[in-house]
């Protein structure tokens, strides 16, 4: 996955310096052979080699144990990266840029931002869900950033082309149709597998800064999120952006309210 995020580091490949190759070997004249120095035992020579690698080895050792571990690999809670929430105190604030995804950068997303609680971690988006493969033309939806706690539950953005769902350019999320509509299209992509009208528990619309943004509650026992989904949504430009966060039925029971609270923040 060539995803970025506020936690992809740089990978540096370690590669041994041209200079540290073994010195070019000098043919000796006949004339000259009798001057040339006499060949090293091959006991020594081996055991001079031997010393070479092995402080080479010391000195890699060493570069790897002075070098910071990647982000991923540390699994860094977000509190320690992102700013707090003005807004909401015991939060930490993301604003997605175009250094975060693919979709971004093209411009076929526009900068979301939500809140979160501080020990939430991003987790890594698989490259066939990331829609690196396709940009700046997608035909699907794809996952742009996810963000997880085991003990609360997980979040993540989904964007799908516009297109997919109507052929108005630059259409609102009205004109797509009601949110009942919307979400038989896009519940899918919030279960993780199927989508049944019936798990569909409870609606709303409301309008941020002009923008509208339809919300949803679903009891979903068998999807592969978790049996319990919030989602929000809205259009903007070329993309539908869909927010989900999902718990099973322990974490939902102690943080049903913090998901609430998360989906809420939710803005394009």
């Amino acid at each position: 996955m060539a995803s970025s995020s506020v936690f992809s580091p740089l990978f540096h490949a370690l590669r041994p310096s041209a200079s540290g190759c073994c010195a070019r070997s000098h043919a000796v004249s006949v004339d000259n052979a009798a001057a040339a120095p006499r060949t090293a035992p091959l006991a020594a020579v081996v055991s001079h080699r031997r010393e070479l690698l092995l402080g080479a080895g010391a000195a890699l050792g060493a570069a790897f144990l002075k070098a910071p571990l990647p982000a991923e690999a540390r699994e860094v809670e977000v509190g320690a990266v992102l700013p707090p929430a003005a807004s909401n105190p015991g939060f930490v604030f993301f604003r997605a840029t175009s250094k975060d995804t693919p979709a971004l950068r093209a411009g076929n997303v526009q900068p979301y931002e939500f809140i979160l609680p501080p020990t939430w971690k991003q987790t890594r988006v698989a490259n066939i869900l990331s829609g690196n493969y396709c940009q700046p033309k997608c035909a699907e939806p794809w996952v742009e950033v996810k963000f997880e706690d085991d003990k609360q539950g997980k979040v993540q953005v989904v964007a799908s082309p516009l297109i997919r769902l109507t052929n108005k350019p630059n259409a609102t999320i009205e004109d797509i149709g009601s949110p009942e509509r919307l979400i038989t299209s896009l519940g899918p992509f919030v279960t993780g597998n199927t989508f049944d009208s019936d798990e569909l528990i409870d609606t709303s619309v409301e309008k941020i800064d002009g923008q509208t943004y339809y919300s949803y509650v679903l009891e979903t026992p068998l999807a592969l999120t978790g049996s319990h989904n919030l989602a929000k949504a809205t259009a903007k430009g070329s993309t539908v952006v869909l927010f989900v966060a999902s718990a099973n039925d322990r974490q939902w029971q102690s943080s049903e309210k913090v998901l609430k609270t998360i989906v809420d923040s939710f803005k394009v």
